[in-house]
């Protein structure tokens, strides 16, 4: 069997792919993504990729086309991608996540498919009554509405998905649609992820390395579920070879209530507050900015049915082999550590360690080369250079560095619907190491950093996007334009960084290959950045185009 992964680098389609290359009877794997991962890393290995946007900057004939292409000679569709962030840009969220849909059922039929397998989400279904009655409520099977939870972004579009999928079947008897309806989907390895996308960076878990709070506090009456993303992987891998249509609930056997996520966070003590309360510190949070998941996500958790998942089990032969509470403690584990993996969606907190493996291989004994292992702050300067000339150029350097990290990921951010989201978003990643990088430089030759001089240039660049450039309530076409000119001249300043370094690295026992990589990566971030600015300034400097689609 050939199997076609549409989302195939997220959460869902990394475990999908652990899966799916575990079976015997698949014989090639067509991975889809609008970004796509290291493809020499596993599970991404083996597998024929292809860059494909679904709906957020293309044109319905030109993403059905790619797709038609992509699926020849596919036994299988699964399709997974779907779009949580921001939560804001509501337009853009339904376009991927409901058109982009229709798109990937429209190039199925036309590639002549026939199997389409489906992630719809617990949240596709209407609230339940009984959840607000106290104890344990029972559990429905799928049968049960699937009208969404009104409040929640990401419920009523699960529930327009599966309109959808109703019409795609009423048309196209011929494909079998399979619909499966995970609990929340945990791994380890997904663990920076949902920290980015539903907590933020300024809810710092990695505090709970060294303790745990007094207690708790939970959402009286929360009750959740959730399967361990290898468990899903099998789910879809049955799906595949099953070919049954209809849906399946998909989660563990066991509920997590207070006691249960008390006994993983916090040694077995909770604190039950009225829902209320807990929204209205949840849309407060939100609104400031200081955490990414708005309110919908809890009215979601509170109001959705328990699944029954005994139609897995008899139809597909399905069965969790990890219960949500260890599947909890593992993402938890994960959100803590910043775990990852070398996919844009489920990149690393700190992903430089795996972008720079080989940066701390010698020159020669003795030598480094962005490693970070300097020890003790042991200065490692030769006697012929200046350490303080050297330590305020270096420091500059990354002040400079610390400004375009910031204004690259809001860049990538901002114009994800545009054509250039995927060529912004790798060059956000490259910097985003290219800093971690120099900061470990500066470690190894035992100089300090000067970190006030990093707040102050994360500071001036926040205080930079408050100008308006003639638009108030709208994106100005003039924006990109004046963004992508700042950003080649960081850029070009880094590479001069790199060559100065390149030039004094054996003299300082670094290593110069490393900063010869280095200098060729900044040049092609250059040549992206380029491409960028021909895409704005076509676009800028008049009113009759639109920027984000022509």
């Amino acid at each position: 069997m050939k199997i076609a992964i549409v989302g195939a680098t997220g959460n869902h389609g990394t475990a999908a792919l652990r899966a799916l290359h575990a079976t015997p009877e698949v014989t090639g794997l067509v991975g889809i993504a609008r970004r796509l991962p290291e493809q020499d890393h596993p599970p991404y290995d083996g597998v024929e990729w292809h860059s494909i946007d679904i709906a957020a900057a293309s044109t319905h004939d030109d993403a059905v086309a790619s797709l038609v292409e992509a699926f020849q000679g596919v036994d299988a569709v699964i399709h997974l991608a779907w779009l949580i962030q921001p939560n804001d840009r509501r337009e853009l969220l339904r376009r991927v996540n409901v058109e982009g849909t229709r798109r990937v059922a429209e190039a199925v039929a036309q590639a002549g498919v026939p199997h389409l397998v489906v992630t719809s989400s617990v949240g596709a279904y209407s609230p339940d009554e009984a959840r607000g009655e106290g104890g344990q409520p029972p559990f429905r099977d799928e049968s049960w509405p699937t009208g969404g939870i009104e409040s929640s972004h990401y419920s009523v579009d699960k529930a327009a998905q599966e309109q959808v999928l109703d019409e795609f079947e009423a048309a196209h008897p011929d494909v079998t649609v399979t619909r499966l309806r995970p609990g929340l989907t945990f791994q380890g390895d997904a663990g920076a992820e949902i920290h980015r996308y539903f907590l933020g960076n300024l809810v710092p878990l990695q505090a709970l390395r060294a303790g745990r709070p007094p207690a708790l506090p939970v959402p009286k009456g929360i009750l959740l579920q959730a399967v361990h993303a290898d468990d899903l992987g099998r789910a879809y891998v049955a799906a595949v070879l099953k070919k049954i249509g209809g849906a399946f609930n998909v989660c563990a056997d066991d509920v997590l209530g207070p006691q249960e996520l008390a006994d993983i966070v916090d040694h077995g003590r909770y604190l039950e507050l009225p829902p209320a309360v807990v929204r209205a510190g949840l849309v407060a949070a939100h609104k400031s900015g200081t955490v990414p998941a708005d309110a919908g996500w809890l009215d979601m958790g509170m109001e959705v049915p328990l699944m029954d998942n005994s139609r897995a089990a008899s139809e597909l032969g399905w069965r969790p082999e990890i219960s949500a509470a260890d599947a909890f403690a593992e993402l938890l584990d994960g959100m803590i550590e910043g775990r990852g993996l070398p996919s844009p969606p489920l990149r690393p907190r700190d992903k430089d360690e795996l972008l720079h493996q080989a940066v701390g291989e010698q020159a020669g004994e003795g030598a480094d080369a962005g490693s970070g292992d300097a020890s003790g702050g042991e200065e490692k300067i030769p006697d012929h250079y200046t350490k303080d000339l050297l330590e305020l150029y270096l420091s500059d350097h990354l002040t400079g560095a610390t400004a375009g990290v910031n204004r690259i990921e809001r860049m990538a951010a901002d114009y994800v619907d545009t054509p250039m989201f995927s060529e912004l978003s790798t060059v956000a990643d490259e910097i985003r190491s290219d800093r971690e990088l120099l900061r470990n430089v500066i470690e190894d030759l035992g100089l300090a950093r000067k970190p006030y001089r990093q707040a102050v240039a994360w500071v001036g660049e926040r205080v930079g996007r408050l100008k308006l450039n003639g638009r108030v309530l709208e994106r100005s076409p003039m924006t990109m334009l004046l963004e992508a000119e700042l950003m080649r001249s960081a850029v070009s300043g880094k590479l001069g960084g790199w060559e100065t370094l390149r030039e004094h690295a054996e003299g300082l026992q670094l290593d110069p290959q490393v900063f010869d990589d280095l200098i060729a990566s900044s040049r092609r971030q250059l040549e992206t950045l380029e491409r960028v600015h021909a895409y704005a300034r076509e676009r800028a400097l008049r009113d009759d185009r639109d920027t984000f689609w022509d």
